[in-house]
This record gives C-alpha cells, structure tokens and sequence, in this order.
C-alpha cells in the first residue's frame, strides 16, 4: 500500500530532512512513526501527500509511484488520502456540519449524499449531535474528532495523522487512539506519526523510529 524506496528529501539551503529512507507499510496495516522533533516525520507524511517531492528515491501509495505523478493527478490522489492535522486546521466561521462536508462538496458531491456521508463520518466519532455546533464551542478532544470525521467522510483508503494527541490528555489521548484502531479494523491502513511513546507502547501495532532523517528501527517492515 505504501513503499519508501531509498527515499532522500533536501530542502533548498541544503537540509536533509530524510536519508535514504526505505520501509514497506502493507495494505490494512496501522503503524506507528516516531522520532525527535525535526526528525523527518512530517516530511516523510508531505511525501505521500505530494506536498513535497522526493530529491532521491521512490514513493509509491496504492501502486502510484508519485515521484513523477503528474499535478492533474494529485487531487485523485488525495481524495484516497486522509490526513488529520495535531492543531485540527477547521474552520471557526463554519459550522461542525460544513467543516467535516467540505471535503464533499469540493469534489462535487449531491447535498444529500452530502448529508449522508457527513452524519455517518459525525456518528462514527461521537458527535452526531454537535452538527450544527460551531468548532470554537466544543472542547480540544472534540475539535479533533471533527478534523478525523472531515479526514474519513471520503471514505479514503489511507489514513495519515501528524501528531493526533500532540495537545490532548492521556485519556483523550486513549481514545482518539481507539477511534483510529476503529477505522483501521474497517480496512483502512492507517500511519500515525507521534512522540507520545508512553501511549503507542501499550498499543500492538508496528512502530518505525526515524532519528536524523534516517530510519533506525522497523521491525517486520523494512523494504
């Protein structure tokens, strides 16, 4: 489902945020991705999302090698991608309902699979009842579940989040966790980058460590 092969990223200026990077993530597999701040997590996440392009190596996603995947192409891409942000990126002059339907109505959706699709993505994370609710009313934990239902309301095939609990308690944190183990029971595979080591260490689930730009640890997955 997604493959790292030798994968080197230099930012203009010369930093090597990633160094021959290769690890293979199988279809319907959760994994963790963990490392110091600056170690190349967001970096190696903005690959697959083709907000950054690999200086050296292959990044493939579903078979896509996207190296050289054309701009006109990206948008598709994307729609089988879902990325949950740790500072939740929504909308505070829209409301619960709009924000996680965004997504929907860029692609061109009816409004009442519009509708449909939202109040599923709403009830699989609890909060069918804040809809009409405007973000800035619900607490942080909530906040976060809206930014997971906008990321899955697609349906994508990947999940990709940068930091989840960066901002929550541990036992928010406990179940934003669950609801990724939820979503990846369904099919879905899902990547978490996170420090929170404490949490992902009582969780069964692959952890690759990256140190430097480089990976040091992946146990069952190095390419």
């Amino acid at each position: 489902m997604i493959q790292f092969d030798q994968v080197s990223k230099r930012y203009p200026g010369g930093h090597e945020a990633l160094k021959s990077v290769s690890f293979t993530i199988e279809p319907n597999e959760m994994v963790f991705l963990t490392g110091h701040s600056g170690a190349g997590k967001s970096t190696l996440l903005k690959l697959m999302m083709v907000m950054e392009r690999p200086t050296q190596g292959q990044v493939l996603v579903d078979g896509q090698n996207l190296r050289g995947l054309p701009a006109r192409k990206i948008p598709a891409l994307r729609r089988d991608i879902g990325v949950v942000f740790q500072n939740h990126q929504l909308l505070f002059d829209r409301t619960v309902f709009d924000n996680i339907a965004l997504p929907l109505v860029i692609a061109g959706y009816q409004p009442r699979e519009v509708g449909r699709r939202v109040r599923a993505a709403l009830d699989k994370v609890g909060l069918l009842s804040k809809e009409k609710q405007m973000p800035v009313t619900l607490s942080g934990g909530e906040q976060q579940r809206v930014g997971i239902a906008r990321a899955v309301v697609n349906k994508p095939k990947i999940l990709l989040a940068d930091e989840p609990t960066g901002n929550l308690d541990p036992e928010l944190s406990a179940e934003i966790m669950h609801l990724f183990e939820q979503f990846n029971q369904v099919g879905v595979t899902v990547l978490i980058a996170s420090h929170d080591l404490s949490l992902i260490a009582r969780l069964p689930y692959r952890m690759m460590t990256l140190r430097q730009g480089e990976i040091v640890t992946a146990p069952g997955g190095v390419a």
